[in-house]
């Protein structure tokens, strides 16, 4: 595949230009023709050198979450489509995202529906945005699909606002504790050590055990990094495997004082994500589909994934749930499910699941930080302290003997 600059004329005379990848000049040809579109010139782009770790190809969900609102505002404002889509390229400063735009606009300047040029970016429009657009299009209300959009895409965000609080403090600290310590073991215990030696000082076990462990540092120090830095590598790619995220994802709600937090987590993005699409008429089988996904776990997205095929066999929804569930839905989700079935305000109900564990995953994240509060300070104080007092016991005993 590869990158070719095109110019060409519209169904309305326009003139129309960008950038398509292709096999071929006439696979680029034929496309372009399908899309009515009269070619004035196509020739292959010139590569340009790339550094990859300064090549960003990604659009951040704050940047689509913004998108999403201006486009729709400027709907609203009866701006036309193509010209709502320039407008936005223009001043987006992520210029992959802005490229994307671009696409997107010639795409529908040669005829195509937004749905079906946003599905030709699935790195930045997923299925869930796509299916949404498209029932707003088919509506004919495009305005307030990409509106509910913003509004999901911004309580996604605040989710893992909460998620990142809960998980970047005990880890940063601890990160810190263990860099401190080496950085002890490798710099600053040795200078004891030698003093000890020229002293001629009896050392305690502790302080001896200590001293053999800075020596081993002192000597091993690059591979000690390396390997530090190997295992966080290593396991990250290992997590991302099929067997290593179903191992992990199973810890995640067995664990006892996080199993809590991740549960609600899950059944926060789920309903919020059925919500959104079920009240923008996206089909339920389609909706539970894209709403599993969106669990970031393995164990829950499969037991939504259960109950998506007992709905398909003329199952309720609520009796789905609560045959595939392995105590993973709380009974108030299913009874509340069930509420929404009968009256037929199920995406309202959802919606009001969602809000419930939002607020539930405030109340975890600070009953988390108040729990492992104390437990960090202890592990850094008893890591610290333990350097400190072992380095100190030969002082006392030299005292002693004067």
């Amino acid at each position: 595949m590869a990158v070719y600059v095109w110019r060409g004329k519209n169904r309305y005379g326009d003139v129309v230009g960008g950038e398509r990848v292709a096999e071929s000049i006439e696979d680029l040809t034929r496309t372009l023709q399908r899309d009515q579109i009269a070619i004035i010139s196509i020739k292959p782009k010139r590569a340009m050198p790339a550094i990859p770790f300064l090549k960003r190809e990604k659009v951040k969900l704050k940047e689509l979450s913004f998108f999403s609102r201006q486009l729709s505002v400027l709907i609203d404002a009866e701006l036309p489509l193509i010209q709502s889509l320039g407008l936005l390229a223009e001043q987006q400063k992520n210029k992959y995202f802005a490229r994307v735009i671009t696409e997107v606009k010639e795409d529908v300047e040669a005829g195509a529906a937004l749905n079906q040029a946003l599905r030709k970016h699935p790195k930045v429009f997923d299925d869930l945005y796509c299916n949404l657009v498209a029932s707003g299009e088919q509506s004919g209300s495009l305005d307030t699909m990409l509106r509910r959009l913003a509004d999901y895409q911004e309580s996604m965000l605040k989710l893992r606002a909460k998620v990142k609080q809960a998980m970047i403090y005990p880890a940063a600290i601890v990160t810190f504790a263990i860099i401190v310590a080496i950085f002890m073991l490798w710099k600053i215990i040795p200078v004891f050590g030698g003093i000890y030696q020229e002293l001629g000082a009896q050392l305690p076990g502790l302080t001896a055990a200590v001293l053999g462990l800075s020596n081993f540092v002192s000597d091993y120090i690059i591979l000690i990094v390396v390997g530090l830095i190997a295992i966080v590598v290593l396991y990250r790619r290992w997590s991302k495997t099929p067997a290593g995220r179903e191992i992990v994802d199973r810890t995640k709600l067995k664990l006892p004082v996080m199993s809590n937090l991740m549960q609600k987590i899950s059944l926060s993005r789920f309903t919020r994500t059925l919500s959104t699409l079920i009240g923008g008429g996206v089909p339920m089988l389609e909706s539970l589909k894209i709403a599993s996904t969106t669990t970031d776990n393995v164990i829950i997205e499969r037991q939504v994934l259960n109950a998506r095929q007992m709905v398909s066999e003329g199952k309720s929804l609520h009796d789905s749930l609560k045959q595939a569930s392995q105590d993973q839905f709380p009974a108030m989700m299913i009874q509340m499910v069930n509420v929404g079935e009968s009256t037929g305000t199920l995406d309202e109900m959802l919606g009001k699941l969602a809000n419930f564990f939002d607020d539930e995953v405030d109340n975890a994240v600070s009953s988390l930080l108040s729990a492992l509060e104390p437990l960090v300070l202890i592990f850094v104080g008893g890591i610290v302290g333990t350097l400190v007092i072992s380095m100190y016991l030969p002082l006392f005993n030299l005292i002693q003997q004067f």
